[in-house]
């Protein structure tokens, strides 16, 4: 047990240094010898885990599945649920290094041998599931067509964090967040749900 626990901990290390590698550098630029240099850990330990820099990169990637797979909403209102989603998301690009590597990674899909599209699916399937809900609920315009309406959120989203990557290094991601859902929701939601929504940022402290 002792050896697994080691194990998964060099693991843990070696993941956590390789996502801040991609995160800075992207995926082409990013070396194997600098996540090692930056991992702390021998060269066996890191070819042990990851025997290439495609299978430590796809690694990073399925810590995005990972993070929406724990999120859990607070909010009875499925639109509500989705606001708090987004939010939940800026925060942890700020704080979660794994994440901010799979977010880059992510966008340059297109460096890998397969195409990754796995983890836009995912939040696409989210966001469509709350629409889904919402609509059922009596949330949204009469119209609106979730599978249509999570590809614009999820599309915005992704936008608005890499703008803000480039202009702030994320540092205005809050308010590009809520001035999203300020001009969004007018176009989703029924007059009479809109009151009950709160825009601003719900995320615990």
């Amino acid at each position: 047990m002792a050896r697994q626990a080691r194990a998964l901990a060099t693991r843990q290390t070696v993941l956590l240094a390789a996502a801040a590698v991609f995160d800075e550098r992207g995926y082409a630029a990013a070396t194997m010898a600098e996540i090692l240099d930056r991992a702390g850990v021998t060269k066996g330990a890191l070819y042990f885990h990851f025997p290439s820099k495609e299978e430590l990169a796809l690694a990073v990637i399925e810590g995005q599945g990972a993070w929406l797979a724990t999120w859990r909403p607070a909010a009875e209102s499925p639109v509500q649920a989705l606001i708090d989603l987004g939010y939940a998301f800026a925060h942890s690009l700020l704080d979660d290094p794994v994440l901010r590597g799979a977010i880059r990674l992510t966008i340059e899909h297109g460096s890998f041998t397969q195409p990754q599209i796995g983890a836009y699916q995912g939040w696409h399937d989210a966001a469509r599931e709350l629409l889904e809900r919402a609509r059922d609920a009596g949330e949204l315009h009469a119209g609106v067509d979730p599978a249509a309406a999570a590809g614009v959120i999820t599309g915005a989203v992704t936008g608005i964090q890499l703008s803000s990557q480039v202009l702030t290094d994320r540092r205005d991601l809050l308010r590009r967040m809520a001035d999203l859902w300020t001009l969004l929701l007018p176009g989703l939601v029924e007059p009479h749900a809109l009151p009950r929504l709160d825009t601003h940022d719900r995320t615990p402290a």
